[in-house]
Parts: C-alpha cells; structure tokens; sequence
C-alpha cells in the first residue's frame, strides 16, 4: 500500500496548534484556545493580527483596483514609497518594491554589482538572509548553505564582529558586504557599534557598497523604524519584509541616490512587487506606527520584558533590542518552549539550543507583559 502524500509539501516542523483567528497579540486555535503571541508570525504582525485600519485599508484598495503591473503608475505605490522613505536617512532616497525578504537580499545584491561591476560578496557567519539561491550561498549557518548547493560562487563568509577578519577578506572584486544588524536566527547577536561604525569605513575605503538586511529589524522591531542610522551608520542598500504590510507579502529594497542614479528602464523588474493591496498595507503600517506611537512602546515594553526576565533564575542573559529579543537559558530552550506553548503562550528558537527569541507584535501591551512573564517564572521553576 502505497503511502498518502500530504496535499501540502511538509516544508516545515509545525507547532501542534492550527490557527483561524487573530487580534492584537492574541491568536485562535480552532478549538477556541487562545495565545498569547510573543512569535508574531516570525516578525512579520508588527502592527498586531488583524489591525483594523491596515484591514480597512486592504478592503479599500481591493475594491477600487486589487492588481496592475508596474508597466503603469499607481497613487498607491507613490504613497507607500513616500511614506517608507519619510523615516529613511539620507543617502537612501529610492525604494523598489518586491515579494519577500529573500527577494529583496537578492536585488539589492544584484544593485551592488552592477553598480561597482564586481562580482563578489562578503556575508558573516551567524547571519541568515532567506532561502534562494543566491542568499542562501551567503547564509552564515552552514546548514543552510548545504540545502542551497550548488552555491551561487563569489560568497566569502567570515567571523561576525571581527574586524580583522573583514578587512582581509576585502578586495577590488569585492561588490558587497551583506550584514544583519543584528542576527536573528544565530541567537539575536548584534553587531558592535564601533563594528559597525568600522564596517561602513571599510567598505567606503575598499569601494564596496555596505548592504543591511533589515528584513527583522526593520518597521520599528528594534524601537526605531530602520536600524540604518543607528550609531551614525547608514548604507548604502536596506533590504525589508516582515513588517512591512503587517502580514501582507512584500520586501522592498532602500537605495541610495548615487545607486539610483544608475538604474535604467528594463533592467531590474518584478510582475507582483508593489502590487496595490501589498501597497495599501504597507503606507497602514507606516501611519499605524507613527500615529499610535508604537516605537516609544517597544521601547518601553522592552524594558519592561528584560527587566522582568532577567528576575527568572533561568535566564543567563537577554540579547537584542526593542522586541527582537534572545533569551539564553541555562537549560535546552525547546522543552521551555513547549511548556509555554502548553499554557497558551508563543515564542521562537533560533540556531542556538539554549536560546528562546520574542518577537512579538510591536502593539504588546503592559498587562500582556506581565503575563507572560508571570508564566514564563513559572514555568522556569
């Protein structure tokens, strides 16, 4: 008897819950549990499931024009690019929609090429950058690298936060150097800020252009809306997703004038990129975040969270910011995992065995904090 083959290809080890409703930071089984959402989907509901004014907006759009190609202007596509680049910093001027975060880590890689007509990329181990080809061959986590092969060739990857090992592996065919700020999936490890200050000088002197990818830190995470232009570094390509359209699909790229100057008509080009609905979620997000002052509440909820993890005995240390968060345990992180999982409470692990990460929507509220690090304590016991 031949074996039944599931109607979706198992690409991923699911949580033993099936989600059909979301509110805020709180999500549904179908059973009618309820969750407290400190995942946030992987960090993309940064606005909260289902915010109403990003619904309404989605709705709005839908029934006026759902889809046209970028063969034609869209107001809404002007608006969205306005309103992501109102919190950008100079020199990043230009925006140019895709799909997904891997999508946009592709094309701000292909930018970096063809406008220093190199063909190379300096990546670092630890960082992950989503999971074709080309981004896969820079994954900093060897497993990942593995699944991609063959690799992509022209991708050196060295040690995070060393500068030594950087500058020695920059050259005259060096295009890029691709970084997250702080690397989620590794554990939540951010970058020095003299490292990073360091990075930017590099680059500037090696002729490379610097390449962030703030597929997770980006759209306030981390208590500002880019981490391009913290420590006075700002490069020269961010790539986005994740929060962006608040679980709507979209990436973007930021790039600055001079690379923009460059770009010609036909040469970079996307069917479903900047479509009207994924644009009407974006340009929500963006008046969500300013309007409700959802960056002075992450901050605030993220003080409020390490401070309250670091009274658990369990916890050795909380890494990151805002609410991109590593909490490393002095026990295997998985079994803690599940236990909150059990008492109605989601969170994240990364590459790291000991190691929890929250992310959770930026509109977490003071009481939801407190629950879950009431039944965090708990279950630390």
């Amino acid at each position: 008897m031949s074996a039944v083959v599931p109607a979706e290809l198992p690409t991923y080890t699911r949580w033993p819950i099936a989600l059909v409703r979301g509110q805020g930071s709180t999500v549904w089984d179908e059973d009618g549990k309820s969750y407290l959402d400190l995942y946030g989907g992987h960090a993309v509901c940064a606005t909260g499931h289902c915010h109403p004014r990003v619904v309404e907006a989605i709705a709005a759009q839908a029934r006026e024009l759902m889809f046209y190609s970028n063969v034609v202007r869209l107001p809404i596509r002007t608006r969205a690019a306005e309103a992501i680049l109102a919190h950008a910093r100079e020199p990043l001027s230009s925006v140019f929609f895709a799909n997904s975060g891997t999508e946009a880590v592709e094309n701000a890689l292909r930018l970096a090429r063809r406008s220093t007509g190199r063909t190379d990329v300096v990546t670092f181990e630890g960082g992950f950058h989503g999971r074709t080809a080309d981004a896969m061959s820079g994954a900093g986590l060897a497993k990942y690298r593995e699944l991609a092969k063959p690799n992509v060739p022209g991708h050196r990857i060295v040690p995070f936060n060393d500068l030594e090992a950087l500058t020695a592996a920059l050259d005259d065919t060096v295009a890029a150097v691709l970084l997250e700020p702080i690397q989620s999936m590794a554990g939540v490890i951010a970058g020095e800020p003299d490292y990073l200050r360091a990075v930017q000088s590099a680059c500037y002197r090696s002729g490379a252009r610097l390449v962030y990818d703030e597929v997770q830190t980006g759209f306030g995470r981390t208590g500002s809306f880019f981490y391009a232009g913290k420590q006075g570094v700002v490069p020269d390509l961010v790539a986005l997703a994740k929060g962006i359209g608040s679980g709507f699909p979209m990436g973007a790229v930021l790039v600055s004038a001079e690379i923009a100057k460059g770009v010609h008509a036909e040469e970079y080009g996307t069917t479903f990129g900047g479509g009207p609905l994924a644009c009407a979620a974006a340009e929500a997000t963006v008046r969500v975040i300013e309007e409700e002052n959802l960056l002075d509440r992450v901050r605030d909820g993220s003080t409020r969270l390490r401070n309250g993890l670091r009274q658990v005995g369990a916890v050795r240390e909380v890494r990151g910011e805002g609410y991109l968060l590593g909490v490393a345990l002095d026990r295997p992180a998985k079994p803690m995992r599940e236990a909150l999982l059990a008492r109605g409470i989601l969170v994240g692990g990364c590459d790291l065995p000991d190691t929890l990460r929250l992310l959770p929507p930026l509109v977490l509220t003071e009481e939801e904090i407190d629950r879950f690090l009431s039944v965090f304590a708990e279950v630390a016991r």
